[in-house]
């Protein structure tokens, strides 16, 4: 296992094209950190500059306490994990796990032992003389896993491991790098674009956007206190629905606002930063608006999409204001497009986003869900 602290780390090219600024981040021993973001964001850099691949233009990288800045990726201590599998294809499985050992001159016996260990917990020992074409994309995606395994890393990188697969083998593969974390207690970080992935396999989620990090904590912490606007529509499926609005009042534990719809609602949030009409954004999700006015926060609209998943249906909602929202509704229930429908919410389940796009601390933000127990 291996600590990691980031500081100010940037990254640009020429001088010129930024590609990472002022990077902060500390990672634990046994940590597993998913840097996720869009595509360009920068997530996939870091783990390359973490991994020696890539140079650092400022601040400062350490592990385990120890400045690695200008260390090459063989004394660094780490082993990576590719989107492309990277298997070579006129080698068995056993000899491509043992590559790396051999060329570093580790004996037979030890190879052996290592590889046997590693393809007992991937559940691959059965493959160890076949060629990778012989494999599925799961089974070549574990033996890239295993050739890490083996060398016995202080700190494994994965850089979207699981872009390849379909989506059956992803759900598996998953699990299994979850389950690997835990036996091997390693310390792990993982790039995905995936916020299914990032809020599923993650102690710590990095979420990045514009070559900076916009929030690091823990998968509730960023689900249920996001820092802005953009953290926000990023974690969580759907994505958070967002209604403009204006402050009517507002004080230390509530937020009373005038949507664009011409509703009011009071939201229960720290509005000590904000003041009487300053435009906001209203922020709700899915599961946390109910079919019906059990709440006192209300808005209605025209069903104009509703998506069948079995146990819950997706339900979009046209608003007056001529806006889209989606609520996730009872599946046995039958809700017909055309239909006026009126939905509510708790006041404690709502986000308020300034002009700035910064979040209004909530006051309660545990789980608001409007499911009803059957």
């Amino acid at each position: 296992m291996a600590t990691v602290k980031l500081n100010h780390l940037s990254k640009s090219y020429d001088n010129k094209t930024q590609i990472l600024t002022d990077i902060n981040l500390d990672i634990k021993h046994g940590e597993f950190v998913v840097l996720v973001g869009p595509s360009g964001c920068g997530k996939s850099t870091l783990l390359r500059m973490l991994s020696g691949l890539e140079s650092i233009s400022g601040g400062e990288m350490l592990i385990d306490e120890k400045v690695v800045n200008d260390l090459p990726p063989a004394e660094r201590g780490i082993a990576m994990v590719f989107q492309s599998y990277a298997l070579y294809p006129h080698m068995n499985v056993y000899k491509n796990m043992a590559f790396g050992l051999r060329v570093a001159g580790e004996n037979k016996a030890a190879i052996e032992k290592r590889i046997l260990h590693a393809a007992g917990i991937l559940k691959i020992d059965h493959l160890l003389d076949r060629l990778p074409r012989e494999l599925s994309g799961g089974q070549r995606q574990r033996v890239a896993i295993g050739r890490a395994i083996v060398r016995e890393p202080k700190l494994f990188l994965f850089d979207e491991p699981l872009s390849n697969l379909d989506a059956s083998l992803r759900v598996q593969t998953r699990l299994e790098i979850a389950k690997l974390h835990r036996s091997l207690n390693a310390t792990i970080v993982y790039v995905t674009h995936d916020q299914v992935e990032a809020m599923t396999l993650g102690d710590k989620i990095v979420v990045m956007n514009n070559c900076k990090i916009q929030q690091a904590g823990t998968p509730l912490e960023l689900y249920q206190q996001p820092a802005n606007l953009f953290v926000a529509t990023f974690i969580g499926s759907p994505k958070m629905n967002l209604i403009e609005g204006a402050v009517l009042n507002a004080s230390a534990t509530a937020v009373n606002i005038k949507l664009s719809t011409g509703d009011t609602i009071q939201a229960e949030v720290d509005g000590s930063t904000v003041k009487t009409g300053d435009l906001v954004k209203v922020g709700i999700r899915a599961e946390h608006l109910a079919e019906d006015q059990r709440f006192n926060e209300r808005f209605s609209g025209t069903v104009s999409i509703v998506e069948h998943l079995g146990e819950a249906n997706y339900v979009y909602l046209t608003l007056n204001n001529g806006q889209d929202i989606v609520v996730r509704g009872d599946g046995d229930r039958e809700v017909h497009i055309g239909t006026q429908l009126e939905v509510s919410a708790p006041a404690a389940a709502f986000h308020v986003f300034n002009q700035d796009g910064l979040a209004l601390r909530r006051l309660k933000p545990g789980n608001m869900s409007t499911s009803k127990t059957r």
